[in-house]
């Protein structure tokens, strides 16, 4: 079996974060492994409060998966802090990871800050040249390429920016009022558009966090990036089309719609 390790924050009620990710990672079809940066107290209205590990303990936890059973890929999340992203970057130096997916997570889905503003500057310096995809949405995009985005032609603007600026693969993901179902995928001076069939469901709680996860796990199973960002896609669709709605805010996916069998039952 192929292996996705996430390294991202918790979601108590279980939308977003790691728990978010190694549904996602187990409804694809890998083992899923997770280093904890943060603890969130959060819930489908808001964030609470955010409980950081220690630098040496994310380290010792990264330490702990990659020499014991290495990931066929990483997919990292919510990072909260300067000193917790550098010592994820120089650990997926150090093991030379494989298949890195970077979801910039800044804000919550309900608006609640997850990152602090000199955490940005070290994402931006260590964190974003160790990924080979970075997943941003509209706001995160115009973080990290300093547009407004407000057309199609700004979002391709903002996506070649980002991929030149850190050298890799961008996603550049739609929502915000702009093409909501569409997402550009930029790498290498060339663009290709995922379309998709917009699903009227309020709750999209995690999102991010279950599109980049599912990226993840298609790439450690061998595919290609243009298939896994597909593939991630259409997962994503029947999560959201599963039309769960539990809690009073923006609610989570039905991340198992797909799973089947008489543990199911």
């Amino acid at each position: 079996m192929k292996t996705a390790l996430t390294i991202a924050g918790s979601d108590p009620t279980g939308g977003a974060g790691i728990q978010a990710d190694i549904k996602t990672m187990l409804a694809n079809g890998v083992y899923a492994m997770s280093a904890v940066t943060a603890l969130v107290a959060e819930n489908t209205t808001r964030v609470t409060r955010i409980m950081e590990v220690s630098p040496e303990f994310l380290g010792e936890q990264l330490d702990d998966v990659f020499t014991d059973i290495r990931p066929d890929a990483v997919k990292v999340g919510m990072v909260p802090a300067g000193p917790l992203i550098a010592v994820v970057a120089e650990r997926l130096e150090y093991y030379q990871a494989e298949n890195v997916v970077v979801d910039p997570v800044m804000v919550a889905t309900s608006g609640g800050k997850l990152i602090n503003d000199e955490a940005v500057g070290m994402l931006k310096e260590r964190l974003l040249p160790a990924a080979g995809i970075l997943t941003p949405n509209i706001p995160e995009a115009e973080v990290l390429s300093g547009l407004s985005i407000r057309t199609e032609e700004d979002m391709i603007e903002a996506a070649r920016r980002i991929s030149e600026q850190y050298s890799c693969a961008v996603l550049c993901k739609g929502g915000h009022n702009l093409n909501d179902a569409n997402d550009l995928l930029y790498r290498e001076g060339e663009y290709r558009w995922f379309c998709g069939k917009w699903i009227d469901n309020p709750n999209t709680h995690g999102t991010g966090c279950t599109l980049s996860s599912a990226i993840a796990s298609n790439l450690a199973k061998g595919y290609d990036l243009d298939t896994s960002v597909k593939r991630a896609k259409d997962y994503i669709s029947g999560a959201l089309g599963a039309m769960l709605d539990l809690g009073k805010g923006r609610g989570p996916m039905d991340h198992g719609f797909c799973l089947s069998g008489k543990f199911k039952r």
